[in-house]
């Protein structure tokens, strides 16, 4: 479920500079097969025009498969051939350790809450 972030007057901010919030899309409790495509739909059209940062709330969620993880990985490597953003709110110990295993955690920004996501600050990936 998509939470816009952007005031009414983005139009006008954008047209004199000004950043706009980032884009904020709270995932479900669980992401596998039956959803996974559904949520980086939900992902990818939150990369609207003018959108630079976009932030996934996993804070919920407590479980997420391969599937999950690779249409992560896909929606990440949108945002960068768009020259956007994607940071990933992780909650979840077990969801953070299924990153970690699949080496998804260091193409990924992860960030250990929604605040810190929205603020850009102390996420796991590693940088170039």
């Amino acid at each position: 479920m998509r939470r816009p972030s952007v005031s009414p007057d983005a139009q006008s901010d954008r047209a004199v500079g000004c950043l706009a919030a980032p884009e904020i899309v709270t995932l479900p409790a669980e992401i596998d097969l039956s959803n996974s495509a559904e949520v980086s739909a939900e992902l990818r059209a939150a990369f609207a025009p003018g959108v630079t940062v976009v932030v996934g709330d996993l804070t919920r969620t407590v479980f997420c498969d391969s599937s999950g993880i690779r249409q992560l990985l896909l929606t990440h490597d949108q945002a960068v051939e768009s020259q956007a953003e994607l940071r990933l709110a992780i909650g979840s110990d077990a969801v953070r350790r299924v990153l970690k295993a699949t080496g998804a955690e260091q193409v990924l920004s992860v960030y250990p809450s929604l605040e810190a996501a929205l603020a850009g600050s102390s996420h796991s990936a590693s940088r170039p």
